[in-house]
């Protein structure tokens, strides 16, 4: 039992230093940005996916093209426009003629999809039917093209850019489509010390760059121990009160939610909180999670999944002010609570 322990531990103590390195790594380009940073690592390693939002020229995907170049993962990048069709995507069946024989036959030629680390950009500038390519392949980690199911390579990850949709030519994505994505970030404009630093290391002669630190191995085995953490039944019932707070005339919802609020967060909001709460603790140094790393992955978990009626939208809300709000209105603990571990 005493060696068991030990080896989950310095299994612990790798998995930070691994964190840690990419950190650095990632900050000899990125400027700023930490908490961004710390929440796309994060997704990686609960193997979900990342909604980048913010206004163009912010450094979004020079983010995720310095997370491919650290992780050493088949990259890929797709540019989401107007005419960009599913195919273009996921692939399509195509005649090829045998140049010796001159038969012909049908052959399934892959789509970008079919990399690690995919690049989804500009992802609201293509229709929602070509939006809804990516479905399946974010949840599924498949796609299936002439009735015939494939399987992505592991580890996958789709981090997807989008500009703010009041902007022109962006259709709002799909709510199908946003409750795949495990985060929503929202990309801030640079202060004045890091648009300086910005300046420094661009308009001078040296181009920055990543160095490749860690592999698909090392990243697999990362998210087989975030998944281990333990949380604890009543760590975990306040997880499930946050969801449950955002469904309108709810049993938990606050006045704001019955108020403001069309639909509220599906299931896979509550894994989202507990599996980023798991790798919030591990990073902290603890194998149990808190009530603080849940309440701090509610605003990019559940941001996303939260869609406003007219009243909320009239009233110019956001759906993290509801959120805080449901914060604010939810203890940590509840009497009638069934504290299983």
């Amino acid at each position: 039992m005493a060696d068991k322990q030990t080896t989950v531990e310095r299994s612990c103590e790798e998995f930070r230093k691994m964190f840690d390195a990419l950190r650095r790594e990632i900050g000899k380009v990125i400027v700023g940005h930490q908490d961004i940073v710390d929440d796309v690592l994060i997704a990686l390693f609960c193997k979900g996916h990342v909604l980048l939002e913010g206004v163009p020229g912010l450094g979004k995907t020079l983010l995720v093209r310095t997370l491919s170049d650290a992780f050493s993962l088949e990259f890929r990048r797709i540019q989401f426009t107007p005419d960009l069709m599913p195919a273009d995507i996921i692939g399509t069946t195509i005649v090829m003629e045998d140049a010796a024989t001159g038969r012909r036959q049908f052959e399934y030629q892959k789509g970008p999809i079919f990399g690690q680390m995919i690049l989804a950009d500009e992802i609201n500038r293509a229709t929602p039917k070509t939006q809804s390519a990516m479905l399946e392949a974010m949840q599924e980690r498949s796609v299936t093209s002439g009735g015939v199911q494939r399987d992505l390579p592991d580890p996958f990850m789709v981090l997807a850019t989008q500009n703010p949709i009041e902007q022109e030519g962006t259709y709002p994505l799909p709510e199908a489509q946003l409750d795949r994505f495990f985060f929503k970030l929202l990309v801030p404009y640079s202060n004045r010390g890091e648009l300086r630093e910005i300046l420094q290391r661009t308009t001078t002669a040296g181009e920055p760059k990543a160095d490749s630190i860690i592999g698909a191995a090392d990243i697999v085995r990362g998210q087989d121990l975030v998944r281990r953490i333990a949380v604890a039944g009543h760590v975990q019932d306040y997880a499930i009160r946050l969801v449950l707070a955002t469904h309108p005339n709810g049993e938990f919802a606050p006045e704001a939610t019955s108020r403001f609020v069309r639909f509220g967060a599906s299931p896979r909001g509550v894994q989202s909180l507990v599996l980023a709460g798991k790798a919030r603790a591990l990073l902290d140094g603890r194998y149990h999670v808190s009530f603080d790393d849940i309440s701090r992955s509610v605003l990019p978990g559940l941001r996303h999944r939260i869609l406003l009626n007219f009243e909320g939208q009239a009233e110019g809300l956001s759906s993290d002010d509801i959120l805080k709000s449901i914060l604010e209105a939810t203890p940590t603990t509840q009497k009638d609570q069934v504290a299983t571990s």
